[in-house]
């Protein structure tokens, strides 16, 4: 993500180098892939013209563009509306506003074929359009009961229905590479559809079966579950909880919390002086501090300075202000696990389900701290791991499609026999 005239965008030429020479890598290692598969983050895309050239910038999620906008999107389509349609939870970042905005600057006068960013990068390496079930989900523009795209919503935003393709599932093919790929990266190889949405494919890593009650930790915390159908009640709406695609159009009902981007945006305006353990210890130490922020308030998402921000907070709301680092730490550790707490909460009382342990995996599960406040706030079993579980689910799609499991709990339970965790 980078600045450029104001705006934050993707460098997608830099980050398709990356993908390319982490293949090329692979046979300078004589370890050359069946197939591969790309899962990234949700809602961002690239528009494609009718000779396949990219329209202006890819712009990223958290760049200010849609503020305005979205005032007008809901002036055709109330948000309460937006939700009873979709299930998916207002963000000021959902694809429906950004394809809005462009719609106001006249980007999509000459765009054929809308892709997210992991359909965008199989574009590239296949010349294959396709766009994938589970990152379409997280566009604010999939219908909660057909699961397929709303084309009522495109249609009441004047949106180009042509944009929208067929949705694809994961573990099936999109294509073999380009030739010029293959000359440069020296084989040819299966592309195949994992969970394109990161979460997605995360949650396929899970190590339990039926509806276990998970956290994906990283930048973002997404905590929900699995359910077979979309849930957008007055309750769910809210609690802004979404509903988002997963494997064989299940759906995860789940809250976006704002995560550890917090604490490593922290680390950036503390030049990385301290490591990520460095401020578990710092937060440990911490005596006789108990300020809470609201870590999914908007001031969060990208401010100039997130120690401003989270100081300012505490002001407001008169409370301790943090000043060392430790204690900034304490206080985004300690907000996470309350945030958690009231999500639990919800989840249990729209679902009428109850659960007593709680599956934390990806990055953030490494950070025992964390999940210690975890376990203290919800006053459920912490059980972290696998750390990799994106990468892990992205794996079990490919499997699946080669044949090589026969049915994700099958998947499951390799990784639960494969990988350790630890119980808080």
């Amino acid at each position: 993500m980078e600045e450029r005239d104001g705006h934050l965008i993707w460098d997608y030429k830099k980050l398709f180098a990356n993908i390319v020479e982490g293949m090329k890598e692979c046979k300078k290692l004589g370890k050359v892939p069946e197939t591969v598969g790309i899962d990234t983050w949700g809602v961002d895309y690239a528009l494609i013209d009718k000779d396949d050239n990219v329209i202006g910038e890819v712009f990223a999620y958290r760049d200010s563009r849609t503020e305005e906008p979205i005032k007008k999107v809901h002036s055709i389509v109330p948000f309460e509306k937006l939700y009873e349609r979709t299930g998916s939870q207002f963000q000021i970042y959902n694809t429906v506003y950004q394809l809005y905005t462009d719609k106001l600057s006249g980007k999509l006068d000459k765009a054929e074929r809308f892709l997210m960013m992991p359909d965008f990068f199989n574009f590239l390496l296949t010349g294959v359009k396709k766009n994938e079930f589970t990152n379409a989900s997280t566009s604010g523009i999939l219908s909660a009961k057909t699961r397929e795209w709303d084309m009522e919503t495109v249609k009441d935003l004047g949106l180009p229905e042509k944009l929208f393709g067929e949705l694809a599932d994961p573990a099936t093919l999109v294509g073999t590479l380009k030739a010029e790929l293959i000359e440069e990266i020296g084989y040819d190889v299966k592309v195949v559809l994992p969970a394109t949405h990161d979460t997605a494919s995360a949650v396929m890593a899970v190590p339990e079966l039926g509806c276990p009650l998970y956290i994906s930790s990283g930048t973002w915390s997404l905590l929900g579950i699995e359910s077979p159908n979309a849930i957008s009640s007055a309750d769910a709406l809210e609690a802004n909880f979404t509903n988002e695609g997963g494997y064989k159009r299940s759906t995860r009902f789940l809250k976006n919390i704002m995560g550890l981007w917090m604490i490593q945006s922290v680390r950036r305006e503390h030049d990385k002086k301290y490591s990520f353990a460095d401020y578990v210890v710092l937060a440990k130490d911490v005596k006789d501090f108990d300020s809470i922020v609201d870590v999914n308030d908007q001031c969060f998402l990208a401010p100039e300075s997130m120690i401003g921000a989270i100081q300012d907070y505490c002001r407001k709301t008169g409370q301790k202000v943090p000043e060392t680092p430790g204690e900034l730490a304490l206080c985004v550790y300690d907000s996470l696990a309350v945030c958690y707490a009231k999500a639990v909460d919800v989840i249990e009382k729209v679902t009428g389900f109850k659960f007593d342990t709680i599956n934390v995996v990806g990055g953030g599960c490494q950070n025992a701290y964390l999940n210690e406040l975890t376990a203290k706030r919800t006053g459920r079993k912490v059980v972290a791991g696998p750390v990799e579980a994106t990468a892990i689910g992205n794996a079990i799609s490919q499997l699946l499609y080669d044949g090589a499991v026969k049915s994700l709990d099958e998947a499951k339970m390799l990784v639960k026999n494969s990988f350790d965790v630890k119980t808080f």
